[in-house]
């Protein structure tokens, strides 16, 4: 399919992702709705999509809306084909949040079950979706087959396979680009929090931006896409990595570990798409 003549909804737009992505879609010609959660004083983030709404005046809509109002969330994806879902909050994570976040992908994915133009949706989620477990250790290969307690992602494949909406997740390591700590602060800092043992078990992933945004909207465009991808540049394992991952990130290292994260499912994705 075409999707170049459709209109594609980015929630939330305001996040670190989903305002790469929505970049990265205004510059490939897409029509985009950017749906903005509003959590008080507007960001840095939000400025910034206001400045892009004045360029691409034609072609960017902004919608206010609130994850846990159904009805808000049905209004931004009319007339869109496809969705990104890049939920975040920015007030770190506890266990309210957590509820936030499953209550708000339950909402989103009805949603779109609802929304009879929406053909494709792809879901933001982190590498912690399949390595943050106990018996991590014991695995030789770590791939999208493995899953942790994340619930947030669980409970939107759970309502998505329910509803038959064609879904696809993006399982991401640490994001890097541009203005990451400053504009991504309580992410970057709660997936460190675990940094020292995922470095310990081979699983220290990290991922640079504009590579994450290339591979969500592939998903999106091919239509052999399934299931999770994950989505990582490079596997920190060394001293000599995680010095220059510390220098930024304030996380340590100092033996070498074997890598045990595979993606050989996005690299046929990337491989068969490289064309485009």
């Amino acid at each position: 399919m075409d999707y170049e003549k459709h209109c594609i909804c980015v929630l939330d737009a305001s996040t670190y992702v989903g305002f790469w992505i929505l970049k990265g879609l205004l510059s490939r010609g897409y029509t985009v709705h950017a749906a903005i959660q509003r959590n008080g004083l507007e960001s840095e983030i939000e400025k910034e999509i206001t400045e892009l709404k004045k360029v691409h005046e034609e072609r960017l809509s902004i919608f206010t809306i609130d994850v846990l109002d159904y009805h808000s969330i049905h209004l931004a994806l009319k007339g869109c084909t496809g969705l990104f879902c890049c939920l975040d909050s920015s007030d770190g994570y506890d266990e309210k949040i957590v509820d936030w976040e499953v209550r708000g992908a339950i909402n989103v994915v009805e949603a779109c079950a609802q929304t009879e133009s929406i053909e494709k949706v792809v879901f933001t989620s982190s590498l912690t979706a399949a390595i943050w477990r106990e018996n991590i250790s014991s695995e030789i290969d770590i791939d999208e087959r493995s899953w942790t307690k994340t619930l947030s992602e669980q409970a939107a494949w759970a309502l998505a396979m329910d509803r038959m909406v064609n879904m696809v997740s993006i399982n991401s390591g640490l994001v890097l680009g541009p203005c990451v700590t400053q504009q991504n602060p309580l992410s970057t800092t709660s997936y460190l929090n675990g940094a020292a043992q995922m470095y310990e078990n081979g699983v220290l992933a990290f991922v640079d931006v504009d590579f994450l945004v290339d591979v969500h909207i592939r998903a999106l465009e091919d239509s052999s896409t399934c299931g999770r991808y994950f989505c990582f540049n490079q596997i920190v394992n060394t001293e000599q990595e995680a010095v220059k991952l510390a220098e930024k990130y304030a996380c340590e290292g100092s033996e070498v570990f074997t890598e045990r994260l595979r993606t050989k499912k996005l690299n046929k994705l990337v491989e068969s798409t490289a064309c485009y």
